[in-house]
């Protein structure tokens, strides 16, 4: 397996290889002073407060120089771009998969060219972060295999898929669902979406509801503050995934993760466009009730006059708007009645001038700054803080508006990414420094439900939740935090002194790197679930070929805390074992029904599951 990349998530790909499915691993980063740090994956995890200090120095002090020793099983190639020459160094002519995660889309595009014509029948994995170029370029290089091996197109067999995903838009559902107490955790992906919701321990004398399945055990110390909530830890008192159902029912005072739903979805409508304002939004909410007064007067009148003079309705309404407008003659012979409420309509009439004027006014400040960026409004309350707008805090805020949920964004780069997408949907977003005094307050931080520091620096996401903590202690906060041992302590140390909130640290590589490893293993991963700081994997495989799963039933396929069986897809198999549309997939399969070997199933697996039941064959690692 080769790996190409110039951060994190290449560091966690190739231990997931090697550690998960023992797998030898060519790592390409770039030359040692440009590389980034490793990331620490599988330490032993600090428990005590006064540890935080330790870890918030360490992690401030870190310049991204320098890079760690090769880990067994792994060989290093150091190299500024990846080249033809580099390719070759690293193997890719004899390699089984190769994985191009650079940040830039650019750079990973041209080596996957390179390498699908060095090595036609290589299994890619791409990180695009532009999803429409990228099924364009998956498509490409599918049909470029496809002529080399002489086959049509579509049927160049699996080991030479192309795969392409996104680290951004696995771990936005993930975010945006944790700073949302009660929201479900959500894998969408080409109209499959799978509902996972969190659940409470129940009541003495209720009886829990266990949806379709259940998917996880929460940690047993989930109350605790000194408990290992929050971190990969393993054991009993750990989260427990795929538990069979003795387990569950012996399992009293924990959470659980089911699977509540499971339905298609068509592709979601955009929750923002550009172009014209609506029209509540051209005019304030006072100016909006004058104009209602105004009318509701003109009405009047026109009523009074229809009673006085006896005239039709609508003659009446013609004779009312003359006089409000002054066009009409003096109602000289008129009766006393017509004549005064002659004079109503002409001093309603000199209160509507400067009702319409200050309607035109704010209308054309409305159109003009309508690409502006707004600011957040006075009574803005009940809201998400989303710090950070660049790749993952631009996919956490689409999500977020999709469930139109309110956000107010904080930025200090005018020129990020994200701020286009901003404008777009009409979110409010601060421009500065979050650790500068005042932005917080900007954003209605008192008045906010929940914080999501999505920054690239770990240091800047902890200053802003503490200060956001001093400022409200019960907010529920979600971090983004590049290590394990750091988001543990800081985890620990967060909840310990403030444990009637919510607290999460997330890691996006750590998210990402398992759908890009089972992607590199040859199969399409449908996306993946938090459950704490683990991850539950979704994926599609044909029965044939696995042993764990051909000739035998739905019931004895399950394996408890490795994989189990969700659905069969009944939908014609298209060209090249690509996935079919998920309105084919059944999902209340009998715990009698015996899989076969031309069965496709969508089945929920841990990491170490998913490796076992994936494993290449023994051939395959002799090089036969």
């Amino acid at each position: 397996m080769i790996v190409c990349g110039d951060d994190g998530l290449a560091h966690r790909l190739a231990a997931e290889l090697r550690g998960v499915y023992g797998e030898q691993v060519t790592l390409v980063v770039p030359s040692s002073g440009r590389r980034v740090r490793q990331p620490v994956v599988g330490r032993a995890r600090a428990a005590s407060a006064a540890l935080l200090d330790r870890f918030v120095s360490a992690a401030a002090g870190r310049t991204g120089t320098g890079g760690a020793e090769p880990a067994p099983g792994e060989q290093v190639v150091e190299a500024a771009e990846i080249t033809e020459a580099v390719l070759g160094e690293a193997g890719v002519d004899r390699a089984a998969a190769l994985a191009l995660v650079y940040d830039d889309d650019e750079t990973n595009i041209r080596a996957a060219l390179t390498a699908r014509r060095l090595n036609p029948r290589l299994r890619l994995v791409l990180r695009l972060y532009n999803r429409r170029l990228g099924q364009h370029i998956e498509e490409l290089l599918d049909q470029a295999a496809a002529v080399a091996s002489g086959t049509g197109p579509g049927q160049a067999g699996l080991d030479a898929s192309t795969t392409v995903l996104s680290d951004a838009d696995t771990a936005a559902p993930a975010l945006a669902a944790t700073a949302l107490v009660g929201t479900s955790k959500v894998v969408q992906t080409e109209g499959l979406v799978l509902r996972a919701v969190e659940r409470q321990p129940p009541r003495p004398g209720e009886v829990a509801d266990p949806g379709l399945c259940t998917l996880a055990l929460l940690s047993a110390t989930s109350n605790d503050p000194a408990g290992a909530d929050g971190s990969e830890g393993s054991g009993e008192q750990g989260p427990r995934l795929l538990p069979d159902e003795a387990a569950v029912a012996s399992a009293t005072g924990r959470g659980t993760v089911v699977l509540e739903q499971v339905s298609y979805s068509g592709p979601s409508l955009p929750s923002g466009r550009g172009g014209v304002p609506p029209l509540a939004s051209l005019f304030s909410r006072r100016l909006r009730w004058s104009l209602a007064g105004l009318v509701g007067c003109v009405l009047a009148l026109a009523v009074a006059l229809m009673v006085v003079a006896g005239q039709h309705p609508l003659y009446a309404t013609y004779v009312t708007l003359l006089d409000l407008f002054g066009i009409n003659d003096p109602a000289y012979h008129a009766s006393t009645g017509r004549q005064i409420l002659q004079l109503l309509s002409g001093l309603v009439g000199l209160l509507l001038l400067p009702v319409l004027l200050a309607a035109v006014l704010e209308a054309l400040g409305t159109f003009r700054s309508a690409s502006a960026l707004r600011k957040p409004p006075r009574g803005l309350g009940g809201h998400v803080v989303l710090l950070g707008l660049g790749k993952i805090g631009t996919r956490v805020l689409t999500r977020l508006r999709e469930l139109h949920i309110p956000v107010v964004c904080v930025e200090s780069d005018p020129e990020a990414r994200g701020l286009a997408t901003a404008r777009r949907l009409r979110v409010p977003v601060v421009l500065g420094d979050v650790t500068q005094e005042g932005v917080l307050e900007a954003a209605k931080i008192h008045r906010a439900s929940a914080l999501l520091a999505l920054t690239s620096a770990d240091t800047t996401n902890l200053e802003a939740s503490l200060y956001a903590r001093s400022v409200r202690p019960d907010l529920r906060v979600v971090l983004r935090l590049y290590d394990d041992d750091f988001a543990t302590a800081v985890y620990r140390t967060l909840r310990a002194a403030h444990p009637s909130a919510l607290t999460r640290s997330r890691s996006v590589s750590h998210l990402a790197a398992p759908a890009f490893a089972g992607a590199m293993m040859g199969r399409q991963i449908l996306g993946a679930i938090p459950v704490e700081r683990r991850v539950l994997l979704f994926a599609e495989i044909e029965v044939g070929g696995h042993p764990q799963l051909e000739g035998r039933t739905v019931g004895e396929a399950f394996r408890a805390g490795a994989w189990r069986v969700l659905a069969l897809n009944t939908a014609p198999s298209t060209p090249g074992g690509e996935r079919a549309a998920a309105s084919g997939l059944v999902w209340d399969l009998p715990p009698t029904y015996v899989l076969g070997a031309g069965d496709r199933v969508v089945l929920a697996a841990t990491r170490r599951g998913l490796a076992e039941l994936l494993g290449r064959r023994r051939r395959e690692r002799t090089g036969a």
